[in-house]
């Protein structure tokens, strides 16, 4: 059987890739890493994505390969250069950034992209992550996780839907929500602004599971 590193670096993510997967891949064996403190670390520190932070990454990266897994995927969407540098060590297997699929989606969904984030260095990290010329409008919307952390669902995905409104006012095609918690307001968002709605979860799965077969 096909064993997968789902490694989060905030709780809110684990439940959305984990019903991704049980839905769209329910054989594959799941294997969740958690530490909370990465995002907090990130935060506070104003060192941005230093040394010490890369090397967190490679040691949960060779502690989930230790275990067997065949695949890995970060689910943590503000550290994109630390899991460059775990995939580049690791050519003979997939080490998917949370983003990569999603944005490959994207890209290919439409002109205009609307990207909606709630954690801010999502957004210092992410959007040079698309290629050159495409055209990105992108909304912060912080209030959002918030609620989410005080167990307020409902007000999260009130928050997502307006910011995504916004985007399509201003001629957005498609809207990508760029953290895995966000996924919970998918279906809120497509029937408030009619438009594609990209998760990262979703995404993930299916070229994660992709990248496996063709192995």
């Amino acid at each position: 059987m096909t064993r997968i590193a789902l490694i989060h670096a905030l709780a809110h993510s684990v439940a959305p890739i984990n019903e991704a997967l049980a839905r769209s891949w329910p054989e594959c064996v799941r294997m969740n890493l958690m530490d909370d403190s990465l995002s907090a670390d990130l935060a506070r520190s104003g060192t941005g994505l230093d040394g010490a932070m890369h090397q967190r990454f490679e040691d949960l990266a060779a502690y989930a390969v230790a275990t067997g897994a065949q695949g890995i995927l970060y689910t943590c969407s503000a550290f994109g250069p630390c899991i460059e540098a775990v995939a580049a060590k690791r050519p003979h297997m997939p080490v998917l950034k949370p983003n990569e699929a999603m944005i490959a989606q994207a890209i290919e969904a439409g002109s205009h992209i609307g990207l909606i984030a709630s954690f801010a260095p999502t957004l210092q990290s992410m959007p040079a992550e698309f290629p050159a010329g495409v055209r990105l409008t992108t909304r912060l919307v912080e209030r959002a996780m918030i609620a989410l952390n005080h167990g307020n669902g409902e007000e999260h995905d009130a928050l997502v839907v307006a910011a995504a409104r916004e985007l399509a006012a201003q001629g957005c095609e498609v809207i990508a929500l760029a953290q895995f918690s966000m996924a919970r307001a998918q279906d809120a968002v497509h029937a408030a602004t009619g438009l594609r709605v990209l998760t990262t979860p979703a995404s993930a799965v299916e070229v994660l599971r992709q990248r496996l077969a063709a192995d």
